[in-house]
């Protein structure tokens, strides 16, 4: 969770992608990890519409940012979190305002929710008080924040309670405990570079090369050895590109999928070789799972595509992810708690 968006994706033992995505009604057929967005950030602003809660997705973005940030911006996610005491001002740099030396404004947000408490009570006639309300902002936030985590397991036929939690970006933390709670999740994982793992991320990033092509061949013995054939030539070429980029063959790990779907479907899934090499089973394996049926054995499967994924563990990526790794390692971190008890900061929870 950052300052716009939050984003979601499942790990499950390997790496999930989709083949085709459609953002703001454009429709991108390429292949891309599987990862959700929504419009829930630290800057989403928070509106009172029809009657209703309403986060994002307009974001106060880094200027003029939140009513904190001392320049003037709207109320967002960021606001109500300090309001609820869930940000210290104490504990961040001073760094907002106009000069940019001053600390987060606590006053001016306490101020913005009583005023927005008056309207809402007014055109309610409830007597909420700015707490209850910047609780229901956030209310608001995080179940749409578990929208696509529902959609990424339930979605697809897997258990949410089964999963564990995974937090990083600047603002994943302030959440992570009431969407675990909503999701029935058990275990919340917060690393310790949590708020610098996409970065850190991007050190360690492997070097993919893909090709792909059409066919259309029933899957059966006849055509395995057509299939095996094609697979074979992908992995010529993934092994050309990659080594243009200076990657050793021995360094390459190649992923092979077979994109299948029943005949008289189409519902097509890319099929990730298994151990044993055989796709069908995984292929049943897959529907079962995401649809709670198999068609009779005598309804045919058919191959639409052929898919080799090579992946370049280079080097010089490991040495650049040891070399982080090791400056991260000697960096001394502090608690937040270790600070805040030597400020004696009080909790207004």
């Amino acid at each position: 969770m950052g300052g716009t968006s939050t984003d979601v994706s499942r790990f499950g033992g390997t790496f999930e992608h989709v083949f085709e995505s459609t953002t703001a009604g454009v429709t991108i057929q390429s292949p891309q990890l599987d990862i959700n967005t929504v419009a829930a950030g630290g800057g989403s602003i928070l509106f009172w519409r029809n009657g209703l809660f309403a986060v994002g997705p307009e974001s106060a973005s880094s200027h003029p940012g939140p009513a904190s940030y001392r320049k003037g911006g709207p109320l967002t996610v960021t606001d109500a979190n300090l309001f609820l005491g869930r940000l210290v001002p104490d504990y961040f740099p001073k760094i907002f305002g106009r000069s940019e030396k001053e600390a987060l404004d606590a006053g001016v947000v306490a101020g913005k929710f009583v005023e927005l408490a008056k309207s809402i009570n007014a055109e309610t006639r409830k007597s909420m008080s700015p707490e209850e309300i910047a609780y229901g902002y956030l209310d608001v936030a995080n179940e749409a924040m578990c929208r696509p985590i529902r959609s990424l397991t339930e979605g697809k036929g897997y258990e949410i309670s089964k999963h564990r939690l995974g937090v990083f970006g600047g603002a994943g933390g302030q959440h992570a405990c009431e969407i675990a709670l909503k999701l029935g999740i058990q275990t919340v994982i917060i690393h310790k570079y949590s708020s610098i793992l996409s970065a850190y991320g991007m050190a360690l990033a492997d070097v993919v090369h893909e090709e792909q092509e059409p066919t259309n061949e029933f899957y059966n013995g006849e055509s395995l050895n057509i299939l095996s054939q094609r697979v074979e030539g992908l992995k010529k070429k993934v092994s050309t590109q990659l080594r243009q980029q200076g990657i050793l063959e021995e360094d390459i790990e190649y992923e092979c999928y077979l994109n299948m779907r029943y005949q008289g479907t189409e519902t097509a899934m890319m099929v990730l070789r298994p151990a044993d090499g055989d796709y069908e089973a995984e292929f049943l394996r897959i529907h079962l799972r995401e649809f709670s049926f198999v068609f009779p054995a005598a309804r045919s499967i058919l191959v639409d595509d052929v898919r080799v994924r090579g992946i370049g563990k280079s080097g010089t990526n490991d040495e650049d992810g040891q070399g982080l790794g090791e400056e991260l390692a000697n960096m001394k971190f502090r608690s937040v708690l270790e600070s805040l008890v030597e400020k004696e900061v009080s909790f207004p929870f």
